[in-house]
């Protein structure tokens, strides 16, 4: 490339970052020029054809119309990213013991049904049923009463309620915890089940020779007046597919031992399983405090 080439490309660079000089709030003024320097360098590196761009902006707009309010596919296309992964590190500093976070996913909803604390969240979702307990404490080891306890999770066909056209409201729901800090409940136990894959994130990653498959998983939200929010998920331990998960979500202090019951163990308490067999898990939830 020659170097009056060079310098062409390097000036309108400037000239584009120059024309965000005058953005009012000082934040996005940095995002807009840091951004507009990284983009520019990636078309510049890869040196990007005119084709491979029309490609990228047809790939976006699919995106975009596959998109609604119950399928979120730029989330999914941040997530097989590792950019979802990397947000949630940059603003998730570790902090003394407290439980690290992973990626948030597209299928959390607002208004999960409330349980009681031992409660079931499955709604009827077909799995194995799974006993989950433990404790939320702070850093200092002193338990968190009422803490909010969100969980949701796939179902043992590897889909979420809302994949699903019928409006179920199912492996879902939100429990606290009580005033030593503990909690308990039923779910399903979790299987390997792969991110939607029928639209442009599924057909990149098939271009890409990637899996779409996500690791075994449960996810929890934890909220606490003082201590900061917690989003995170547990593994199961053992799932052939931690070493590859597609989102990159994976914290080895987030892999637990999901062990296996016989139908003929008691339950916890004492519910009826009618002969089928059962999983426990314990997870000790611990929470950082909160900072501006």
């Amino acid at each position: 490339m020659s170097d009056e080439q060079q310098e062409r490309e390097a000036q309108l660079v400037e000239r584009v970052v120059a024309s965000f000089d005058g953005t009012p709030d000082p934040r996005l003024k940095e995002l807009m020029r840091a951004l507009t320097r990284h983009l520019h360098a990636f078309v510049r590196e890869v040196r990007l054809t005119e084709a491979e761009w029309q490609q990228a902006i047809a790939f976006l707009t699919a995106t975009g119309h596959i998109t609604d309010d119950r399928r979120q596919e730029f989330i999914l296309l941040s997530d097989v990213f590792g950019a979802s992964m990397q947000t949630v590190t940059v603003n998730n500093e570790a902090y003394a013991n407290a439980t690290e976070a992973t990626v948030f996913g597209p299928f959390f909803v607002e208004d999960s049904p409330a349980i009681p604390l031992g409660g079931d969240i499955a709604g009827g979702a077909p799995g194995e049923p799974c006993w989950v307990e433990g404790t939320v404490t702070d850093t200092e080891g002193r338990p968190v009463p009422d803490a909010r306890i969100e969980v949701w999770e796939a179902d043992d066909e590897g889909l979420y309620d809302v994949q699903y056209p019928d409006g179920r409201v199912a492996a879902r729901g939100h429990l606290f915890s009580d005033a030593e800090g503990r909690y308990r409940f039923w779910a399903i136990a979790p299987t390997p089940y792969p991110i939607p894959h029928d639209g442009p994130v599924g057909r990149l990653l098939a271009a890409t020779g990637r899996s779409p498959l996500r690791a075994s998983h449960l996810h929890f939200m934890v909220e606490a007046t003082g201590l900061r929010t917690l989003v995170t998920h547990i593994f199961v331990r053992g799932d052939e597919v931690l070493a590859h998960d597609s989102v990159f979500g994976v914290r080895d202090s987030l892999v637990k031992d999901f062990t296996p019951q016989s139908p003929e163990t008691p339950t916890p308490d004492g519910r009826d399983l009618a002969g089928r067999p059962w999983t426990r898990v314990h997870f000790d939830i611990v929470l950082a405090p909160d900072r501006p």
